[in-house]
């Protein structure tokens, strides 16, 4: 098989100045604090936690609406979703609270994922599927080319060369523009950087959360676009006296701040996703963009964390 991997600029995490920006695919430029809108749906079950169920419409469209265009606003350029959201009521709230969207948004949305019900979420990666479940979000979205498509989970049961065909086809078709994945390992990345060129990679990862470190490393010397979901899930480090709160009162900022500044430390390619239905913690994720984080700071954070 030909390979077709697209390496972008090699960055070395360990010299690299940390950037407000970064080009997703080398030419997709965002602000590196991006808006996960999971949240913005309604279900059975704790809406905050990781068990939240995300399976209906918000019973505050209005308020909903209000907050993807106040993130927009405040400058937020990448705004991520999924099919698998409420059932791809996330993406029409999307389009009726963005579109027409404004030069320099990039909207990702995922697919590979069903849901038979609120509790199950099933990876489905036959091309077939793939390629109209895509076609559907372009519907929903009212746009005719996605900007960054996930495949939102590898399904076992077809090979990864024919899960990335379909969405390499959809690429070629002009329907897509950059290719990513989902809760990958480095050898998935590398398996499906085989069939089609990886501009992101969205893994679960924050202080707390570290098992995907080769992932991050791996992504920033690629120049791939690394995308923490759930990235400030702190852990009791975080508890007052503790050693993110003591950083977060020398920085003048929050905990949630200070763990976002680590992360965007942590690797020039992080592109971190905070969810909230709230307009202040909104407001709060988005400035931790102007945390300074120092190294001495960040190797703090790094010590305590890992111990």
């Amino acid at each position: 098989m030909t390979n077709t991997t697209t390496r972008h600029t090699a960055i070395d995490p360990t010299t690299a100045h940390v950037s407000p920006t970064f080009r997703i695919g080398g030419d997709l430029p965002v602000r590196r604090i991006g808006y996960g809108t999971m949240r913005l749906a309604d279900g059975p079950g704790d809406p905050t936690g990781p068990e939240a169920r995300i399976w209906t419409a918000p019973a505050d469209r209005a308020g909903a609406i209000a907050l993807l265009r106040g993130a927009v606003e405040q400058g937020v350029q990448l705004i991520d979703t999924a099919d698998a959201y409420a059932l791809g009521a996330g993406e029409e709230l999307i389009a009726d609270a963005l579109h027409p969207y404004r030069d320099g948004l990039v909207i990702a949305t995922k697919v590979g994922v069903v849901r038979p019900s609120p509790t199950e979420w099933v990876p489905l990666g036959h091309p077939a599927y793939l390629r109209q479940q895509t076609e559907l979000s372009l519907r929903r979205l009212r746009t005719d080319r996605i900007d960054l498509l996930y495949l939102h989970r590898i399904d076992p049961a077809y090979p990864v060369a024919e899960q990335l065909g379909a969405l390499r086809q959809l690429q070629e078709e002009g329907k897509v523009r950059h290719i990513g994945l989902s809760e990958v390992g480095v050898e998935e990345i590398r398996e499906a950087q085989e069939t089609a060129p990886v501009a992101s990679v969205q893994n679960l990862y924050n202080l707390a959360a570290r098992d995907h470190e080769e992932v991050v490393t791996y992504t920033a010397a690629q120049g791939i676009a690394f995308v923490p979901f759930f990235p400030v899930a702190m852990g009791a480090h975080a508890t007052p006296g503790g050693p993110l709160d003591t950083i977060a009162k020398e920085l003048g900022a929050t905990a949630a701040q200070t763990a976002l500044a680590w992360l965007l430390h942590r690797s020039p390619t992080v592109l971190p996703i905070p969810g909230t239905a709230s307009a202040a913690h909104l407001a709060e994720n988005i400035g931790a963009l102007a945390v300074a984080l120092g190294q001495e700071q960040f190797t703090r954070i790094e010590a305590a964390t890992r111990a």
